[in-house]
């Protein structure tokens, strides 16, 4: 939770990927209070008081999963408009003067948005969520020893361009840049 909060506020790529995992991990551990509890809270140093607030946000998760159908896979919805929001600032991105510098950044990634797509099997999503899900499968890749080399052949493009992404969300996000402004 506490760790949620800071990435949301810090970096909106690493908190997505961050809640892409814990809906992973909860799923893992078939959305037991007991075992979520076990696994999740109780190894770690709280006040009984903030473990209860750490279940209680997991079981919030939980909550949402089962209430958008999502209990077997699939990503929560808040996360996904997220990407939206990502998106859109992409799209605004390629067309508006401030995002020259970005523009290039994605001229090196767009030659190889077919071949993620078709690795991933995902046609009918924004090149942004495509984005996130290598990265997703690259660090699932990481975590399990293996790896799928053309996506992680990739990362060397998508990161640059989620991070410059990311950065200029911030940026907009706290009016350090203003989008029409040339």
């Amino acid at each position: 939770m506490d760790i949620a909060q800071a990435r949301r506020k810090e970096n909106i790529a690493e908190y997505i990927l961050y809640l892409w995992q814990i809906e992973d991990l909860l799923r893992a551990l078939q959305f037991s209070p007991e075992a979520i509890y076990s696994q999740l809270v109780a190894p770690r140093e709280l006040t009984e008081e903030q473990k209860n607030i750490h279940l209680l946000w997991y079981m919030d998760i939980v909550a949402l999963l089962r209430e958008e159908g999502k209990e077997s896979s699939g990503h929560l919805n808040h996360t996904l408009h997220l990407i939206g929001d990502l998106h859109n600032l992409h799209l605004q991105l390629l067309e508006l003067p401030v995002g020259a510098h970005y523009r290039s950044t994605v001229s090196h990634l767009t030659p190889h948005l077919p071949t993620l797509r078709t690795l991933l099997g995902k046609n009918n999503i924004t090149d942004t969520e495509l984005c996130f899900r290598a990265l997703y499968a690259a660090m699932l890749y990481r975590i399990k020893g293996g790896g799928q080399s053309a996506i992680t052949d990739t990362l060397e493009y998508i990161s640059p361009v989620i991070g410059e992404l990311t950065a200029l969300y911030h940026k907009v996000e706290r009016g350090e840049i203003d989008l029409f402004k040339e």
